[in-house]
């Protein structure tokens, strides 16, 4: 049995009661037996209220105990107060699923919390799973089931379709699919977990990436509160090649207080959760708008590894426009060959065959030039995506003709992501979707989305990363440690630092300070100043043994002047590294998804312009030295206008080999803090010069 399969009978039931059946179709209560009843529900619906016979045309019943059937679900629309009744009745009658729409749990206080706890330890203990509570339920127009009492509906029904919806909002998720029904995108099952108490949105996610009838999976988070899930449910997607296109909000502080108090979640830091959705190629949508395109696109099933762009228009203004919006997104358009754009200007001397290759206006006198340029796009320009910008041409009297012209080289070449951007009726826009064609209105729009499908297909293409590395068991001490204590400990991991060390007497680090070499730097050494910089705790260019004598006074005095009941174990002695790039390395542990890993410049690129990545540990060298790669100051790592390319192999392991060790530390280390590192010039290797760690 899959992992996920045990939300079967919650998500896709045979047998339904609803507690708290109400026989006005309007109410709560009422609304999922009308909407199953009007679109012909081919399970046993059973209304449960002690109050009617009968509701809805449909026999009701007293109480669960009185059901003919075990259901497989039961849908519970009771005030707060009878909810935790209603769960004990159903756990005893073994009911698998339940969909609570009663509200006034976690969402409300801590007392609720408590309320939502004990209902879910009772539901737990019976193997039943609950949706909510404070959710707006499920519906799958394929199976008539609707689980919700959304008024969607009154509006009109999902159209059938391949896309699967999971939203920790109700109201937005159902605004979501009103969106994509509205424009004939086939959004037909819809999951809204609302508080989470027990079902969590990465479990909907896991459970849609094993079904069938789901090809593309859209995604609505607030914040996400269980990890093991969600990366299970990511896996699974990859694994079967589902794209996720999430729209994840709460990325301001504003943002992620109202989804605390929206959903009860616990709102992870933004930049973690992109981390996550990066990793398993998950497309973070900016909009509602933008995530509809990428899933209606991504139901062609094309995704390309290499994507490339064929753009084939009648305006020159639009091809600048879209070839602008490529730039800016890095989705490659390669030039036309030249013996193609040859041929090409043969036939309409007056074209523009670069790539966009814009056939012009001629191509309304004579329709078979559509398949001839269209034609040598497609085989001499070998792009992956092609996109043809008609504009309102496709309204006109000639489009079925150009349409046809159209439809045989997709028809020739069918391995290719083809992309019309026309302004046309339904009608006629149903008729190229049903060619096979993607439609979008606005041509911008349809190069993200295709831009999104490379995306896609890269990340199902990527082998698994190298393991990471093995590190010895990691004790941790039982108070903070000092810079020094925090090396020694990195050390045992393989963690450079720069040569150094702790001195307790002046003499100490005269001593040491001659042995490493002229100038040196000095920091003050205590467990409790962990940023001495702040305080003048650190010298550097110490240049003699006169000037580490008064060195080490001078920080001694600024220390018990700053901190006066801090512990002080003396002054470190560092050899001063020159020529490097400064780095930072760190590790942060989130409350959700564990130890994360970070990687950025120092300097003005961390502390300013925060140019920085993370990933979950652990992981190998080459997700290392990706992570490295992909900030925007890497060029400066890489040799950027004749500087020394810097040891990136030495950077990436000691990166790697922090993230193995953040995992081996288990929950009792928070953070850990190497800034700077020096990047040292190709070869001469990476070095710690200063290292916080802090206990959990």
């Amino acid at each position: 049995m899959s992992r996920f399969a045990g939300l079967t009978p919650l998500l896709a039931p045979r047998s339904i009661a609803v507690l708290g059946a109400s026989s006005d179709a309007t109410r709560i209560g009422g609304r999922p037996i009308a909407y199953m009843r009007a679109q012909g529900f081919k399970g046993a619906l059973y209304p449960v209220n002690p109050n009617r016979s009968e509701i809805q045309g449909l026999k009701a019943y007293a109480s669960v105990a009185d059901l003919p059937e075990t259901p497989d679900v039961a849908i519970v629309a009771v005030p707060a107060d009878l909810a935790a009744p209603a769960i004990e009745d159903l756990a005893k009658r073994g009911v698998k699923g339940v969909v609570m729409f009663t509200a006034g749990f976690a969402e409300m206080d801590e007392a609720g919390a408590v309320k939502q706890d004990a209902m879910v330890a009772v539901a737990r203990a019976a193997g039943m799973r609950i949706l909510g509570p404070n959710c707006l339920g499920v519906f799958d127009a394929r199976r008539s089931y609707y689980a919700t009492f959304s008024s969607s509906f009154d509006s009109g029904w999902p159209v059938l379709g391949r896309i699967g919806i999971a939203s920790q909002s109700g109201a937005y998720g159902t605004h979501l699919y009103t969106l994509a029904r509205n424009r004939g995108i086939g959004a037909s099952l819809c999951v809204m977990t609302g508080n989470e108490g027990d079902v969590t949105v990465g479990e909907c996610i896991g459970w849609l990436a094993e079904n069938d009838e789901v090809d593309v999976i859209a995604v609505y988070a607030e914040g996400i509160r269980e990890a093991p899930g969600l990366i299970a449910a990511l896996e699974a997607a990859r694994a079967a090649k589902k794209p996720i296109v999430m729209q994840k909000v709460g990325r301001s502080e504003l943002g992620e207080k109202a989804a605390k108090s929206h959903t009860a979640s616990i709102a992870g830091d933004d930049a973690v959760t992109e981390a996550v959705m990066r990793e398993f190629g998950v497309y973070r949508a900016r909009n509602s708008e933008e995530m509809l395109d990428i899933a209606h696109t991504a139901t062609r099933k094309i995704y390309p590894v290499s994507n490339s762009l064929g753009v084939i228009t009648v305006s020159g203004g639009a091809g600048v426009l879209i070839s602008d919006v490529a730039e800016s997104l890095g989705l490659a358009m390669p030039e036309m060959p030249l013996d193609a754009q040859k041929k090409l200007r043969d036939l309409v001397p007056f074209c523009a065959p670069r790539n966009p290759v814009d056939a012009t206006a001629q191509v309304s006198n004579d329709v078979t030039l559509v398949k001839t340029f269209t034609e040598s796009m497609v085989r001499d320009g070998g792009y992956a995506s092609v996109l043809g910008f008609f504009s309102m041409t496709a309204s006109s009297r000639r489009w079925p003709a150009i349409r046809e012209q159209l439809n045989v080289v997709k028809t020739e070449n069918p391995d290719r992501l083809y992309v019309l951007s026309v302004i046309v009726q339904p009608d006629r826009r149903d008729e190229l979707e049903a060619d096979g064609w993607v439609v979008h209105e606005d041509p911008t729009r349809a190069v993200t989305a295709i831009d999104a499908m490379g995306r896609f297909g890269a990340g199902f293409a990527a082998r698994p990363g190298a393991p990471a590395p093995v590190v010895p068991a990691v004790t941790l001490p039982a108070s903070a440690p000092s810079e020094a204590e925090a090396k020694q400990l990195l050390a045992t991991a393989g963690i450079a630092s720069a040569p150094e060390a702790a001195c307790s007497t002046v003499d100490d680090a005269v001593r040491a300070a001659e042995r490493f070499g002229f100038p040196v730097v000095m920091k003050i050494l205590s467990p409790d100043i962990l940023h001495k910089s702040e305080i003048g705790g650190v010298l550097l260019d110490v240049a003699d043994a006169g000037a580490v004598r008064s060195g080490f006074a001078l920080l001694l005095e600024r220390a018990k002047a700053a901190a006066p009941s801090a512990r002080i174990d003396g002054v470190l002695v560092a050899r001063q590294l020159k020529g490097g790039v400064e780095c930072i390395l760190g590790i942060h542990r989130d409350p959700v998804f564990g130890p994360m890993a970070m990687f950025g410049l120092g300097g003005i690129f961390v502390e300013v312009l925060k140019d920085v990545v993370f990933h979950r540990c652990p992981f190998g060298t080459d997700t290392a030295e990706a992570m490295i790669r992909s900030i925007k100051g890497a060029p400066l790592l890489l040799g950027a206008r004749g500087r020394q390319k810097a040891d990136i192999a030495a950077l990436a392991d000691m990166l790697s080999r922090l993230s193995a060790f953040a995992v081996a530390a288990g929950d009792g280390l928070a953070s850990v803090d190497l800034n700077p590192v020096f990047a040292m010039p190709e070869g001469e290797g990476a070095f710690a010069v200063d290292a916080v760690i802090e206990l959990g």
